[in-house]
């Protein structure tokens, strides 16, 4: 039985408390992080999905909008600091509160397309991109398209300027920024087989130090899976309002009914990457 209850909130609405709540849950995972970088990190975001059990903050995931392409005609929803206290992994009230959230702004600019931009220092993040997406790169199965490249690098290296390295296409700092602490990062043996793990812990072999794997997959109903897609769906029709996204970026329209479900969607299971 589900247990988290989702919110999304803008980042203007998370006071100092509510900040070094996050904080604190954040570093019982992750070290080699301070608060200063937390909340440097937490101003340049724009929305906060936070995940809560009786009210007592038991995750979330801090997001931002980014416009790209030669006259900004794309938009991307980055991911940034993201944790789950290890009590809940496998609920899926965070993947249901993204979709929606990815529905919601493709509703207010529907002639825009709007992609998932995801750095991932871990295996388990990077599992999302399989259990959301029908497509997504870099990936085990097939090189990466020219154009899906481009996109990549433009987006890191608007986000992390030289930081970026396009030629393994990681985030690297100095320093790290931040890497799961070794329980809690831990690979087992029999996971290092599963095809997507194997191909993460190639292409990011230095993970446990902090870099960053690269990653873009398009957020539309054509290659969201059906766990995905329902949500995402929702949140296009969604009809209560919605009032998290900064900026003008358009009015909403009328939208066209849900798409028919596709052959083996009924047969998809809700996505569970902490499985691994």
């Amino acid at each position: 039985m589900a247990r988290l209850n989702a919110n999304v909130r803008h980042r203007s609405e998370v006071g100092r408390e509510q900040a070094a709540l996050m904080y604190r849950l954040y570093a019982t995972y992750y070290e080699a992080t301070c608060p200063r970088r937390f909340a440097e990190d937490l101003a340049a975001k724009d929305f906060v999905i936070e995940l809560r059990e009786a009210g007592e903050l038991r995750g979330f995931s801090t997001l931002a909008l980014m416009a790209f392409g030669e006259r900004g005609e794309r938009r991307a929803l980055f991911s940034g600091d993201t944790i789950i206290d290890h009590r809940y992994w496998g609920e899926q009230a965070l993947a249901q509160a993204f979709c929606m959230l990815a529905g919601r702004l493709r509703a207010q600019a529907p002639a825009m397309p709007l992609h998932w931009f995801l750095i991932s220092k871990g295996h388990r993040t990077y599992r999302y991109l399989a259990a959301f997406a029908r497509k997504y790169y870099p990936n085990p199965y097939e090189p990466t398209p020219p154009q899906a490249q481009a996109w990549i690098d433009e987006l890191a290296a608007q986000r992390f300027g030289a930081a970026y390295l396009p030629q393994l296409g990681l985030v690297r700092f100095a320093q790290s920024h931040g890497h799961l602490r070794p329980q809690w990062g831990a690979v087992r043996d029999t996971a290092r087989e599963r095809p997507e793990i194997r191909f993460f812990l190639e292409r990011n072999p230095r993970h446990h130090q902090g870099d960053e794997l690269c990653c873009i997959t398009a957020l539309d109903n054509d290659n969201l899976r059906s766990f995905a897609r329902r949500a995402f769906i929702e949140g296009l029709h969604d009809r209560t309002g919605f009032r998290f996204v900064p900026g003008d970026l358009g009015k909403r329209r009328a939208l066209s009914p849900p798409a028919a479900a596709r052959p083996g969607d009924a047969e998809e299971a809700a996505p569970d990457p902490a499985a691994a």
